[in-house]
């Protein structure tokens, strides 16, 4: 076990500085007076996503992204990247994690990267759960938790009413749980 974390925290550490090699300023710039508000709101809004998210707060957790927003879930769930509308967003996750299914979701390490006066990015690492109940029987595979952990990249753009989230990319770098937890909406 303490092999397979210690590679984990390679791959999820490598994945998040592998993002400094691009063209945007450095992760880890220094803070400046004109920079900290934004940079604590910005890593605000991403943190409560989360706790929105969990406590299935869908308006609220609405309130944080942009009409349309370009979304890459594609470690997890196959497919392309795409540009939806976030009500399309919220309405998926609202459709997942109902009834039973609870879920936790934690972030850390955030890296705020501004890129405009009007633009950021925020690199983290993030943590989710979801259990249900129903999964310890043994048709559903006798397990009632899932877990998946890798790193974020949320982009947020500053407009009239505050930061909303632009984007968002998700990279599965490890799993492990019940299949029918992860898969089956909440009843």
């Amino acid at each position: 076990m303490k092999t397979t974390l210690t590679a984990l925290a390679a791959v999820t550490t490598s994945a998040m500085f592998a993002f400094a090699e691009t063209d945007t300023p450095v992760i880890g710039a220094p803070l400046t007076a004109e920079t900290v508000l934004d940079h604590a709101e910005i890593i605000r809004i991403t943190d409560a996503i989360d706790v929105a998210v969990d406590l299935k707060d869908w308006d609220l957790a609405r309130s944080f992204f942009a009409d349309v927003i370009d979304v890459d879930f594609t470690s997890l769930t196959g497919g392309e990247p795409a540009r939806i509308p976030a009500d399309d967003l919220i309405a998926g996750w609202a459709g997942n994690l109902t009834g039973e299914k609870q879920s936790f979701h934690l972030r850390g390490n955030h890296q705020v990267v501004f890129t405009a006066s009007d633009a950021a990015v925020v690199y983290s690492h993030g943590y989710a759960w979801n259990r249900m109940e129903s999964g310890l029987s043994a048709e559903n595979g006798g397990e009632d938790l899932w877990e998946v952990w890798g790193p974020y990249e949320h982009h947020l753009q500053r407009l009239e009413s505050g930061w909303l989230v632009t984007s968002m990319t998700f990279t599965a770098t490890a799993e492990r749980g019940s299949e029918y937890v992860r898969n089956t909406p909440g009843g």
